[in-house]
């Protein structure tokens, strides 16, 4: 059974803690004792670390060896229209696990009027959330989970996809890396929003016939990218030992 995996601020002098809330949640709901072996990582490197104090507001590691990290995050920042934020929640949650680089919120004109502004007082409660989610996925490097941007915000540069569900619309496929993420809101992008993502040169990509709600299309939309990129580099490698 593979060993839990925390994060910590730093290690420092062959040693890590972790305080505050985070410490009591290890000690009172994991159980967490002195003496016990995990995996921590400083969001970057990942060490085996001995437990040697564990009390309410305070864990402390003793550096034991180095580990591997294993893969690096997918190079691919997800820009998720702000929706119901329980299930932009989940969104958070599920992405962490697939391996996203960055996830980026982002107004439309059909989100919900106040999420912007509430967004704001959301994000340490996302960054939570993303940080669970990748001690549990066993990720060594935390996404990053940014402010709300506007629409008008979104880049202009670099591999740009959005998802689509207008008839019509290619099937998502993905020819460079990195790659910036566009997942709309419930109800779909309005025509003024398609004509500005079409100007500035944002392919449209569909996930199939159906139309998925918001985070569904989010999360498969992230999945099928991050497969794509899988067989994009397979694909270079191969090419350059030709």
């Amino acid at each position: 059974m593979a060993r839990r995996r925390f994060f910590v601020g730093r290690f420092q002098k062959g040693a890590a803690v972790i305080e505050g809330d985070e410490a009591a949640h290890l000690t009172r709901v994991l159980r967490v004792e002195k003496g016990q072996q995990f995996e921590i990582s400083d969001n970057s490197e990942v060490w085996l670390a001995t437990v040697t104090e564990a009390r309410k507001s305070l864990v402390a590691f003793e550096l034991v060896e180095p580990m591997e990290a294993g893969p690096a995050a997918a190079p691919v920042d997800l820009y998720a229209a702000l929706f119901k934020f329980d299930r932009f929640e989940w969104m958070i949650e599920k992405a962490t696990e697939l391996g996203v680089r960055r996830v980026i919120p982002v107004e439309t004109k059909r989100s919900e009027q106040g999420l912007f502004a509430a967004a704001e007082k959301r994000v340490e409660r996302w960054r939570r959330i993303a940080r669970e989610a990748s001690q549990q996925s066993r990720r060594a490097q935390l996404p990053e989970i940014a402010a709300a941007i506007r629409f008008r915000e979104l880049p202009r540069d670099g591999e740009r996809v959005l998802l689509d569900e207008l008839q019509g619309t290619p099937t998502l496929q993905i020819k460079a890396s990195p790659v910036a993420l566009l997942a709309g809101p419930e109800g779909g992008w309005t025509d003024d929003e398609r004509e500005n993502l079409r100007a500035n040169c944002w392919t449209a990509a569909s996930l199939g016939a159906t139309v998925l709600r918001a985070e569904t299309a989010a999360i498969a939309g992230l999945a099928v990218v991050i497969h794509e990129l899988a067989g994009l580099n397979t694909r270079q490698t191969d090419t350059l030992k030709s």
